[in-house]
């Protein structure tokens, strides 16, 4: 990765003979996407600020099979996850840090019966614990006086129950954090989830991704956050849907907080 920023290969830890804090799980989207890949590097960037040991499989990462899976193709998706398996197993991973929620949920709760276990946590579970243990410490100015709303993406909110720990480090940005009118387990589907990012949307009256960030710009917010590189790009879509490129952004909080520190 460039602009300075360190990121070891397990391979290397291996030939060190030493185990990282954490495998930083990339994911689809945050290694091919070029917007994706702006949410990885700000991460890693928290990563570095912070002195977290920490790892990737690089090229010995794969899919985790989740769109395969959504999308009916079990055979495709069981591949897919032995073989990353054997390579998580074979390294001996314990904790698993990733900025995807659809990898997060994979991970968590559908390779434990295929013989993976390991401890799952979202990038804004772990960027609370870094906070939270005074291992990083943000200015606070960046985002002063700005108003956010946070999109909850489904696969951390409603399917795995992660609302409080994104809302919180948001708040350590010293910004206004607004609700949606639909949030937490009310919220709105940003549209991409179920492998719907790779198929043209259905007909009727609007988009669900154009609905989603009407939602959010009842809150006339300066920014839209989410914790998701798929929510990130139907949010973006939304914007330009609606014209308003100009006076909305849409941030992952990793980016939030990478630019706070």
């Amino acid at each position: 990765m460039s602009e300075g920023l360190i990121v070891k290969t397990m391979e290397e830890f291996m030939a060190e003979g030493k185990q990282p804090e954490i495998l930083f799980w990339v994911g689809s989207a945050g290694s091919y996407d070029d917007r994706a890949k702006k949410i990885s590097r700000a991460f890693v960037k928290i990563l570095n600020t912070a002195n977290v040991d920490f790892a990737v499989l690089g090229p010995e990462e794969s899919n985790t099979g989740d769109v395969a899976k959504r999308a009916g193709n079990e055979f495709l998706f069981q591949m897919q996850a032995m073989m990353n398996i054997e390579v998580l197993n074979g390294y001996e991973i314990k904790r698993i840090v990733t900025c995807d929620p659809h990898s997060f949920n994979t991970l968590k709760n559908e390779y434990p019966s295929l013989g993976g276990n390991y401890e799952v946590i979202h990038h804004t579970q772990f960027i609370k614990e870094l906070l939270d243990s005074g291992r990083l410490s943000l200015e606070g100015k960046t985002y002063k006086e700005k108003r956010i709303t946070f999109h909850d993406p489904c696969y951390l909110g409603r399917a795995n129950s992660v609302y409080d720990a994104p809302r919180e480090i948001l708040k350590k940005t010293n910004a206004d954090v607004v609700e949606m009118k639909r949030h937490k387990k009310t919220a709105l589907c940003c549209g991409a989830g179920g492998a719907q990012m790779f198929k043209e949307p259905e007909k009727g009256d609007m988009d669900i991704n154009v609905m989603r960030t009407k939602d959010a710009l009842e809150t006339n917010p300066n920014i839209i956050a989410t914790g998701c590189p798929y929510c990130n790009t139907m949010m973006t879509d939304g914007i330009k849907a609606h014209e308003k490129e100009d006076s909305v952004t849409v941030l992952d909080v990793a980016e939030l907080i990478a630019n706070s520190i």
